[in-house]
Parts: structure tokens; C-alpha cells; sequence
């Protein structure tokens, strides 16, 4: 199953501290174009067949056939100094 790194758990938490819901999320699904990895979104709550990952109070969502492919994987992110947030995806060991 994905795991989330704490510095991935306190950057989801604080993107999903924009959404007015205590179900809210980031949703990870295929992207349209598979040479592009994956979508990102901020989802008020899971889709029908979405897996939720909890971790640390972060919620995330991750639809069915992207489940599969990040089953070993590792979410890490990191903040820049303006704010934004870059996630990036690793093997887990």
C-alpha cells in the first residue's frame, strides 16, 4: 500500500486545510496522458472505488487502477520557499 513520508502527510494536510470538509483530500489518479504520470487534485472526498490512505491525519485518495501501480510506493514532498509543493514518488525499500 502507499505510504506517505511526514513531510508528505504535513503538506497534504495543510493543501486539504483549503477544502471547507473534514472528508477532504488529495486525490492521486491516472492522468489522461499516461507519459505524464499522474493527476493531482484536492478532492472534498474519496470517488466510488477510491483506496484512502491515512497517515498522520492526511487523507489520500487514490482511484483503482493507480492503487496497483503505487502499491510499493513511497510519497515523499517537499515546500519551496514560495509555497508551493512538489510530490515526488519512490520505491519503497
Amino acid at each position: 500500500m502507499l505510504t506517505l513520508t511526514e513531510n508528505a502527510s504535513s503538506a497534504v494536510k495543510n493543501l486539504a486545510s483549503q477544502i471547507p470538509t473534514e472528508t477532504g483530500g488529495l486525490r492521486i489518479a491516472e492522468a489522461s496522458n499516461p507519459e505524464n504520470g499522474y493527476a493531482l487534485s484536492l478532492a472534498p472526498a474519496p470517488a466510488d472505488g477510491d483506496t484512502v490512505v491515512e497517515s498522520d491525519g492526511a487523507r489520500v485518495f487514490v482511484d483503482e487502477p493507480t492503487r496497483v501501480a503505487l502499491d510499493d510506493r513511497i510519497l515523499d514532498a517537499r515546500v519551496e520557499e514560495d509555497g508551493s509543493v512538489g510530490f515526488a514518488l519512490a520505491q519503497a525499500v
